[in-house]
């Protein structure tokens, strides 16, 4: 067997492993292998190399600080806030916004790509990944306690750990069902 067809088989064995995992195992996984798996996720596709992406990273006691930026939205009676301090380590990804349409549309595919990679490279190493998207990543008072400027969005926010329980693997409709093909 070639070294392609090996790479791909592993390629495509890491897309169709890969779950999103909610519980987690108390231990944090180390910043430095985060911000390696960052240099893996950066690969991403991306029009003209803008490299629309920035990251937050919140772990340990820096989770504090993203509990108190959603109490501030939120008030402290939410369930959210005791929810992020569960998680060893939580990433907001942000994305550069850009106000024509198509270049806007293009840096979005290009982070949700990134987001994509980086679930991918930290499953290959045994870590877990949650993509969450909150109303609240919206939120003024929350976007303003974490340093998010006009112009920006978050994309989501990464949850990562070692898995606890890895849920089991759920159907995916065949996408010969969902292809109009013109021939």
């Amino acid at each position: 067997m070639s070294k392609a067809t090996n790479t791909g088989n592993a390629v495509r064995h890491a897309i169709q492993s890969r779950r999103t995992v909610k519980k987690f195992k108390k231990e944090a996984v180390p910043t430095e292998q985060i911000i390696d798996l960052l240099d893996t996720a950066v690969w991403a596709p991306n029009h003209k190399l803008r490299e629309p992406w920035r990251f937050v990273l919140f772990s340990g006691k820096g989770r504090k600080k993203l509990a108190e930026a959603i109490e501030a939205e939120m008030g402290e009676d939410n369930k959210f806030s005791a929810n992020v301090l569960q998680v060893p380590s939580i990433m907001l990804v942000v994305m550069e916004e850009d106000p024509r349409q198509a270049i806007w549309d293009e840096d979005f595919a290009a982070v949700s790509a990134l987001v994509q990679n980086f679930m991918l490279a930290a499953w290959s190493e045994e870590i877990g990944t949650f993509w969450v998207t909150k109303p609240f990543l919206y939120a003024p008072k929350f976007r303003k306690e974490l340093g998010i400027k006009a112009g920006e969005k978050i994309i989501g926010m990464i949850y990562m750990g070692y898995p606890e329980v890895v849920p089991s693997p759920k159907e995916r409709t065949p996408a010969k069902d969902k292809l109009t093909l013109f021939e």
